[in-house]
């Protein structure tokens, strides 16, 4: 029990690091020089999931507020309505990208070509309204997620040590399950279109180049290698997504608390916010060349 602890501190230690370093370089970027129109949006990410992270569960959100003399009742509502909202933003923000990339190379005859010229108006008035709708849909958990208590324990379930989930009204329950889960399985169904609609896209774009140009000569384009990082992160993200599901609806159908279980359950929905920024980092060029100039730096200093 002790281990997977120390592995979810180490893993979202490292999450938080890495997104803290790509929220500084974008929000920098953004400033100060010539930004990507997906720029603003992977910031917006990369604090999401900081925010998710410090709030998984009873992690450091959790030491800040007791720190600060929070009463437990508020620092349970505060911690998992943080987290829910942050998990919430990040899938409908990583569909967004994915949607914004089948546009930005989708060909000049097909029907999304005509977005392409207000792409980052739409995006900027999409993730205002992202935002809203997280906030909305999650402010059920200001009600019903409290402080444990011994006064009547068969109407709630404790979630960590000190809070605990309140029994619901069935139709109340029904519907935020059915606004929830009507959620995530259409915007799962979004990143798997578009996914689709980009692998078929990049496979016509490599088979005419092969065409035209031999192999050797082929080069990768910023264009590509940001669609394939995309990719890779949406693959990622939805297997992540269906796993902790099944944990979690397991959790509520038996209505227990278990420490080791709640444990695994937060290592596995932790892993996309730990592996997203490295990958970012590593695909992107930009951020590449600030950690050799960093690091060449470095090695003049010492």
């Amino acid at each position: 029990m002790s281990s997977l602890t120390n592995i979810l501190y180490f893993q979202a230690g490292l999450g938080i690091l890495a997104n803290t370093f790509l929220l500084c370089f974008y929000t920098f970027t953004i400033l100060c020089h010539r930004s990507k129109p997906m720029d603003l949006t992977s910031c917006q990410l990369t604090l999401a999931h900081i925010l998710f992270l410090l709030a998984g569960g009873d992690n450091w959100l959790a030491v800040i507020l007791e720190s600060l003399n929070i009463e437990n009742d508020f620092k349970c509502k505060a911690i998992f309505y943080t987290n829910r909202v942050m998990r919430g933003f990040s899938i409908c923000i990583t569909c967004l990208l994915s949607v914004f990339q089948a546009v930005t190379i989708s060909p000049h005859t097909s029907l999304l070509a005509k977005f392409k010229h207000k792409l980052k108006t739409y995006i900027i008035y999409a993730v205002f309204y992202i935002w809203f709708y997280n906030f909305l849909v999650c402010s059920h958990l200001l009600v019903y997620v409290g402080g444990f208590n011994n006064v009547s324990e068969t109407n709630q379930m404790r979630v960590t040590e000190s809070c605990s989930l309140f029994l619901m009204n069935y139709i109340i329950s029904g519907l935020i399950f059915t606004v929830t889960t009507f959620r995530d399985v259409f915007l799962v169904g979004v990143m798997l279109i578009t996914n689709a609609y980009i692998v078929i896209i990049l496979f016509r774009h490599q088979r005419h180049c092969k065409h035209l140009h031999s192999i050797r000569h082929l080069r990768v384009s910023p264009e590509k290698r940001a669609t394939q990082t995309i990719l890779l992160l949406m693959v990622f993200f939805v297997v992540m997504y269906w796993v902790e599901i099944i944990i979690s609806s397991t959790s509520l159908l038996l209505w227990m608390y278990d420490p080791g279980f709640l444990t695994v359950q937060k290592l596995i929905v932790t892993v996309y916010p730990t592996i997203t920024p490295l990958v970012q980092i590593s695909s992107d060029k930009r951020v590449i060349n600030v950690l050799k100039n960093l690091q060449s730096k470095c090695q003049q200093i010492f």
